[in-house]
């Protein structure tokens, strides 16, 4: 008994002196180093980060864990039908409602965004740049134009003359004759700009973009593109922007777009949008000058446009109930009576040229004839506002021009007059879309653009689902209740915007796809899965699934379910409430119908329930009647970049 107290007490005091001499060595080696020491004194190696073992399960993790939304086509008061319409907010403006902060509208009321955005591009229309705010400032540059000159002084003289300039500058606009003699008010404006935009770029944490908006209108058909910079002012003061008065055709955009990366050393992209006011022209397979297209236009429009804007103010263009028969959700925030200036109606026959699954579609068929496929986009949403307010949600729409910010009475004004009145549309038919959602590592320049190059980003029509899908060969359904199946999704397939090859003897792609709700927003109906498929007889075709749904109902053998979720909305009050739905919903799927030798594409489509649409909050605010041209619900989507299959042949 007593041999075992010593022998205790003894490992007693040997520890503690084991503990003393250690804590005195530690204290000795620290006491030894240089105060200023810190971690990044260190100087370690990539190879200290990528031990065969580490603790930390993230070390070495490079994968994009975040998701960003944003706006990326947006207009101020410097664009000449902002400026001279209402519009007196400036870039300034825009940059501080983006980032959460309340701004007193064009129209003299409070507004402020549920919560702020991660990203915003400022993209000014290349045509007249700078004529709205030359003529509010009496802009020297502007005076000593001719031109500048006699449009100021019809302005300045009464509502007959500003007219008459009004109109000129609209057909000058439409014309594609530039006006003025020299591009030194344009780079005025251009220079400036971009510095701003520097300015309030905050990385990590509010991200600013720079571009312009390429207006081509041959016709009166839309060609319109965004082209959006990378880089900041340095480099993007070195250019000016292209205008369709330089040239209306997108090989000559795409042209200065090489020129720029070439010489400058920046980077740059180029987004369509619009093609439902196209009349058929923005996806027809053909050239500007008619010719079809070959090898070479397929891999430069690849190059350069590698995302499509499909769902902004002026409609959604996923598809059309003509085109998709089958899809009971096609028939949505249709714009489809004419071409962009209401000057030619609109035919069934240009339809399928004009809409983003369509394109699709027809991509498979010139990818096989060409060798290249030149519409291979992924697909995002913005704005396109011309209030400099970014304002996307239905219950909190701010229209698209000054005139049509919040008032009882802009249902019924005119957004595209034409003088047949079958083809105007009015401010009731305006579409509070969008947004673009970007899965990246950090919110910066440098990884949101680069998100976008490889289309790891996806459309919404103004809320913030979140949504996630990976294509691969080896899934099971067991992966999709992993924690980590983001980095199973990436280690054994590829994310939305990428492509699956080398399919396995007698297997099938499958599918790990994943949606939340807004936070701040309405519970999901469904997830489907759509795909567009090559077959060898050289027939397109397309199909939905639907793999997830809520609220207990079953998916059929057809893969598709019957019941509709429901709906909660009050009308007259313009509320919904969350008591059906689900705020997330999970998918593993493997395509059924797979044939290897069938070139295809797979996108995610995610709907809300039904809420009410921003005219039924007018209605319930105002105590003014529905609009009759429009319905009083909607039901939100996210809409994914699609996962292509190429067969080996």
């Amino acid at each position: 008994m007593l041999n075992t107290f010593f022998l205790n007490l003894r490992g007693k005091v040997s520890r503690r002196l084991a503990a003393t001499t250690a804590l005195a060595g530690l204290l000795t080696s620290l006491a030894a180093a240089p105060i200023s020491s810190s971690p990044l004194d260190l100087q370690l190696t990539e190879e200290d980060f990528v031990e065969e073992r580490n603790y930390s399960p993230h070390v070495g993790r490079h994968h994009p864990d975040q998701v960003f939304f944003g706006d990326t086509h947006f207009h101020t008061k410097v664009s000449f039908d902002a400026g001279l319409v209402g519009t007196s907010l400036d870039i300034h403006d825009a940059f501080r409602v983006a980032r959460g902060e309340k701004i007193i509208s064009n129209t003299g009321q409070p507004v402020q965004l549920i919560r702020p955005l991660d990203f915003l591009a400022v993209t000014e229309h290349a045509e007249l740049n700078g004529l709205a705010t030359g003529l509010q400032t009496s802009d020297p540059l502007l005076l000593d134009d001719a031109w500048g000159r006699w449009v100021y002084d019809r302005f300045n003289a009464g509502p007959e003359g500003r007219m008459e300039a009004f109109q000129d500058i609209i057909a000058r606009s439409l014309s594609g004759e530039n006006p003025f003699s020299n591009d030194d008010l344009s780079r005025s404006i251009w220079e400036g700009s971009v510095h701003v935009a520097d300015e309030y770029n905050d990385p990590g944490t509010f991200t600013t973009l720079m571009g312009f908006e390429w207006s081509a209108t041959p016709g009166g058909d839309n060609l319109h593109r965004v082209v959006l910079f990378r880089d900041g002012a340095e480099k993007t003061s070195r250019t000016l922007p292209f205008s369709m008065f330089e040239s209306d055709d997108p090989q000559d955009l795409w042209k200065y777009m090489q020129n720029y990366e070439a010489s400058v050393g920046g980077q740059v992209i180029a987004i369509p949008h619009n093609g439902n006011l196209s009349n058929g022209l923005m996806f027809s397979g053909k050239t500007l000058s008619g010719e079809p297209i070959d090898k070479a236009y397929a891999e430069m429009r690849a190059r350069w446009e590698p995302l499509h804007e499909m769902t902004q103010i002026k409609g959604d263009e996923e598809t059309h109930p003509l085109l998709s028969p089958d899809d009971e959700f096609a028939d949505f925030e249709r714009w489809d009576v004419a071409n962009i200036d209401g000057s030619a109606a609109k035919t069934p026959d240009m339809l399928q040229y004009e809409h983003a699954r369509s394109a699709l579609k027809l991509g498979l068929k010139l990818g096989e004839q060409l060798g290249a496929n030149p519409y291979k986009f992924g697909m995002i949403g913005a704005t396109d506002a011309h209030t400099a307010l970014p304002t996307s949600r239905e219950e909190n729409y701010f229209g698209k021009y000054a005139h049509t910010e919040p008032s009882p009475n802009r249902h019924n004004r005119d957004v595209l007059p034409s003088d047949d009145p079958a083809l105007r549309i009015l401010t009731a038919q305006e579409s509070a879309s969008g947004l673009m959602a970007v899965w990246a590592r950090t919110n910066t320049r440098k990884d949101l653009f680069a998100a976008m190059k490889r289309k790891e980003v996806y459309a919404t029509t103004g809320s913030r689902i979140r949504v996630r899908v990976f294509g691969g060969w080896d899934f099971n359904a067991n992966d999709m209740d992993r924690p980590d199946f983001v980095d199973l999704g990436y280690d054994r397939g590829v994310p939305m915007g990428g492509d699956l090859r080398d399919a396995p003897e007698n297997g099938s792609p499958n599918f790990l796809v994943r949606a939340l709700r807004d936070p701040d927003g309405a519970n999901l109906d469904r997830i489907q899965v759509i795909k567009g498929w090559l077959d060898e007889s050289g027939e397109l075709h397309e199909r939905i699934y639907d793999v997830a749904v809520s609220d207990g109902r079953t998916i059929g053998d057809d893969g598709r379910v019957r019941e509709s979720v429901g709906s909660t909305v009050n009308i007259d009050k313009a509320t919904y409430t969350n008591s059906i739905g689900a705020a997330m919903l999970t998918a593993f799927w493997t395509d059924p119908d797979f044939d290897p030798s069938e070139s295809a594409f797979y996108y995610v489509r995610a709907l809300e329930i039904p809420t009410p649409r921003w005219t039924t909050y007018d209605a319930a605010f105002y105590g003014i009647p529905l609009p009759d041209a429009v319905p009083a619900t909607i039901q939100d989507r996210a809409y994914t970049s699609p996962i292509w299959y190429t067969p080996v042949k």
